[in-house]
């Protein structure tokens, strides 16, 4: 844990150094990507040792696989492999050598890069293959219509400012990043026609980065102080079990799991920053001109915190492996595309049975909660001061909700999971068996809106962040026009 801080703090400095003196008018592409990558493999041995080679390992047999089986098929081969050789190494981690182990390992940069393989394949596939008439509008602004050399294969996995903690981000967004493309935005009247035009080729990141870090400050203070004092573990103390009233065993479960969550604000938020210090997550401006530096962000806190949905916190919890999770599996699936994706995501997280546990438990909550919301939010939302109870209900039931479910997946293990529910006496997964029984999920827009039979993470909101998040400024040699890219960015940003 140590050794990750540290690089991701040297992590920062390169990046600042990057900006600078390997700025995309100073020097060429070819340098940024040598730079890039090398920095990235040396961060990566200096964190883990020779383990560090899995990384080139997998990167190199797809990137092989990519070359001779050919577009048609790549995509699958890519995602069989990459996805294998995580779980050997995932299995190998954690049944050979250390279970139980929750520090930094080398399993989970390798998770990032399997997501990055996985998404290049696939759009490499939409854009060589596929017919344009038969993408979806995110998949045609995230094709890719040429091969990438070997060296932008690797910058892409292996760059420094993502090789250990992500996020992941497109292929598109990165090599317009590196090979330093302007940003250009197109405002538009209502009527569709151009109203103005302008181009700022080198927005500065510095406030967004300060930002970013007050907030990692804040966050690994609070992880410091108080996270130590409030374990997880003690969910399942005998004594505190049989002592404590049900009010404050409920109390005490949310509180623990809230102390629980600084840690991934802390690591994701410095990843962005790292980032945006080397001048790659611009998202773009508003109709007001201002800055947005949040293209690749992982997290929103405040939404996180505040949310009063299962589905609102799942939407802002971990955004970019959401997006992945709908690019790759579910909006590709042919059958039952919920239980294929939450296969996937059981899969792509590990191999410790909280984490299958945690997801079981996640469908239930999301089913449920969905159908409160279709069947009753409406006879709540005419009045303010109602709707205002009503949010605040619906929060205290989130949040119980979110805490109750994840319990496994900090415990990892089988027996304190069952430990723990079976202290509730399996209570919230009763109640959400009792909802569906009593309030079954609307079926009326599943041709229309398949989305909706779906967990929360993939619900509604997949198409907005399929814009907001994913659409690309860049273009490849083959690529769509600049101004179709630009108008998809700038709808995004209207909304």
């Amino acid at each position: 844990q140590v050794n990750f801080v540290v690089c991701q703090l040297f992590a920062l400095l390169a990046a600042i150094w990057f900006r600078t003196y390997l700025h995309s008018s100073k020097t060429s592409p070819f340098i940024r990507h040598v730079v890039a990558t090398l920095l990235g493999l040396y961060l990566a041995l200096f964190c883990f040792g020779w383990y560090a080679l899995h990384f080139v390992i997998q990167s190199g047999i797809s990137y092989y696989i990519m070359i001779i089986i050919g577009v048609e098929n790549m995509h699958k081969y890519c995602f069989v492999f990459a996805l294998g050789y995580l779980t050997v190494c995932q299995i190998t981690r954690v049944y050979i050598f250390d279970y139980g182990q929750y520090s930094a390992d080398f399993s989970g940069p390798m998770m990032i890069i399997t997501q990055k393989i996985t998404s290049l394949a696939f759009e490499i596939h939409d854009g060589m293959f596929r017919k344009n008439e038969d993408l979806t509008p995110s998949q045609r602004c995230l094709a890719v219509r040429r091969m990438p050399s070997l060296l932008e294969y690797l910058s892409y996995n292996c760059n420094f400012m993502g090789i250990l903690a992500g996020p992941l981000c497109s292929y598109k967004d990165y090599i317009t990043f590196i090979e330093g493309r302007s940003y250009q935005l197109q405002q538009s009247e209502a009527n569709g026609k151009e109203d103005t035009k302008y181009e700022q080729t080198d927005p500065s990141p510095n406030i967004a980065v300060a930002q970013k870090l007050l907030i990692c400050g804040l966050s690994l203070l609070f992880h410091m102080t108080i996270t130590k004092t409030l374990p997880v573990e003690y969910n399942i103390d005998d004594n505190f079990r049989a002592t404590a009233s049900w009010p404050v065993r409920f109390f005490y479960l949310y509180v623990s799991l809230m102390a629980a969550r600084p840690k991934y604000y802390f690591a994701w938020t410095l990843a962005d920053a790292i980032n945006n210090a080397a001048g790659f997550g611009f998202r773009g401006y508003d109709k007001n001109g201002v800055t947005h530096w949040d293209l690749i962000s992982n997290l929103r806190i405040q939404q996180i915190e505040f949310s009063t949905s299962f589905k609102m916190f799942l939407d802002n919890w971990n955004i970019q492996t959401a997006l992945w999770l709908k690019r790759v599996c579910y909006e590709r699936a042919t059958f039952s595309p919920t239980i294929q994706t939450f296969i996937l995501s059981a899969i792509w997280h590990g191999v410790y049975p909280g984490y299958y546990l945690t997801f079981l438990t996640g469908v239930l909550m999301t089913l449920a909660a969905r159908a409160i919301r279709n069947n009753i939010r409406h006879y709540f939302v005419e009045s303010p001061a109602v709707k205002l109870c009503y949010d605040i209900i619906t929060w205290m039931a989130t949040q119980l909700a979110i805490s109750y479910t994840v319990v496994p997946f900090v415990l990892l293990s089988v027996k304190p999971s069952f430990t723990f529910y079976s202290s509730c006496y399996f209570c919230l997964h009763i109640a959400s068996i009792l909802v569906l029984l009593v309030f079954p999920l609307k079926r009326t827009q599943k041709g229309s809106k398949k989305h909706e039979s779906v967990q929360p993470v993939w619900s509604k909101k997949l198409e907005e962040e399929n814009l907001l998040q994913k659409n690309s400024y860049s273009t490849t040699n083959n690529s769509f026009s600049q101004k179709q890219e630009i108008t998809c960015r700038y709808q995004a940003l209207k909304q």
